[in-house]
């Protein structure tokens, strides 16, 4: 759980409830009490309320008309979805960020990459935040704010599946020799400044990727 020394009621609220979505504590479907899940983490309602409304907006919980929450379910549907947008939007942000990025950008995307780790087939948190940093550096770079408010918002709505995708098999050494080495490959292509070059490694690496293999893992769902 995180700790609540440096860090606003309110950001404390969204960050543990978020955390507690994101390790699967809080199951996709359960419903919140939300007097007693703010007992539970000390705060008052006020706080509460506007943690779950932002995790609202991030798609990972629901409200209804009766200000009753729940947490969002899963479904081949949004991961389809979710999975034809990154298709467009995460090779050109490669691409742009190829063209655009300055110096500050180059270290930040290479301090990213030493932080990266195989995920395992039941990750920690950390691990996962680790391998989003390292994209978020790459669309970082592109210097197109629109672009970058997408993909965060994305990656928001997607973190829940990318487990999904772990869990539904166990990576082999060759998987994850294959993970890290297009990793390496966009950012040196991003470094080079070769914006072809990065857009298609960035869509290769989107085609393996683990919002692909949840699709297949949540199975069949009428459009």
């Amino acid at each position: 759980m995180v700790s609540q020394s440096a860090l606003t009621k309110n950001a404390y609220a969204y960050q543990s409830v978020r955390e507690l979505i994101m390790s699967g504590e809080l199951p996709p479907g359960e419903a919140l009490a939300q007097s007693q899940l703010a007992a539970d983490l000390g705060v008052s309602l006020t706080p509460m309320r506007e943690a779950l409304r932002k995790l609202e907006a991030e798609g990972l919980i629901t409200i209804d008309a009766h200000r009753n929450a729940k947490v969002a379910p899963l479904t081949a549907k949004e991961a389809t979805n979710l999975f034809q947008v990154r298709e467009r939007l995460d090779p050109m942000a490669a691409a742009l960020a190829a063209t655009h990025r300055t110096e500050g950008d180059i270290a930040r995307m290479k301090a990213a990459a030493e932080k990266m780790r195989p995920l395992a087939q039941n990750p920690d948190l950390a691990a996962l935040a680790a391998h989003r940093e390292f994209h978020r550096s790459i669309y970082a770079a592109s210097h197109n704010d629109l672009l970058i408010g997408m993909l965060e918002s994305l990656w928001d709505k997607a973190d829940r599946y990318r487990q999904v995708g772990l869990s539904a098999r166990k990576d082999s050494a060759a998987d994850k020799k294959r993970v890290a080495a297009e990793h390496e490959r966009i950012l040196q292509a991003v470094i080079a400044g070769n914006a072809a070059k990065a857009e298609e490694e960035m869509a290769r690496h989107v085609q393996g990727s683990l919002g692909r293999r949840a699709i297949d893992a949540l199975g069949p769902e009428a459009p």
